[in-house]
């Protein structure tokens, strides 16, 4: 026979009984990219050193980190870059691959940058050797795999001022 819950009522035992919920669910790893534009509409790309291929800018989170304060501190960190995050465009949930388990992407509109902030743009930071300004034929191109389905549900939603729901790259409407 389960034991009762404790009530709200008796802050200490709650508490206790909430720490102990908590301890079992699940945690997910947080993932937070930016969509970013220069005047042109050539999507800004980056080349991570410690895994294969392209990317958009962003990262994984910290600890208790909320996603649009990882994209920020990334690009701050990578790029030495400040931006006014736009708005939502895509949420990804991703399985279990490799040895990672799941995790929650999220992909955000950084609007378009400014040809001052772009003519400053250089790798800050050993985890990228390259950026670059492409057309969204060659970023799709460029991106491979989820992170490419993941792009153009993006770039889909811009247009539709809707967010995405995907799963795995894939929109689950």
């Amino acid at each position: 026979m389960r034991p009762t819950a404790p009530i709200p009522a008796d802050p200490e035992a709650w508490n206790a009984y909430l720490a102990e919920g908590n301890a079992k669910q699940a945690r997910k790893r947080v993932a937070a990219d930016v969509l970013l534009q220069d005047a042109e509409g050539r999507i800004l790309l980056v080349n991570p050193t410690y895994k294969p291929g392209w990317d958009l800018p962003g990262g994984m989170a910290e600890k208790n980190e909320p996603p649009e304060q990882t994209v920020a501190r990334e690009l701050g960190e990578e790029l030495d870059l400040e931006i006014t995050l736009g708005g939502l465009l895509v949420v990804d949930w991703v399985p279990p691959h490799g040895p990672w388990d799941d995790q929650i992407a999220f992909i955000f509109d950084g609007g378009t940058l400014t040809q001052a902030k772009i003519s400053d743009l250089r790798p800050h930071d050993p985890e990228l050797s390259d950026i670059a300004l492409v057309t969204p034929e060659e970023a799709r191109a460029r991106l491979q795999g989820r992170i490419g389905r993941r792009f153009t549900a993006a770039m889909d939603a811009l247009v539709t001022g809707r967010p995405a729901y995907l799963r795995d790259g894939v929109s689950v409407a």
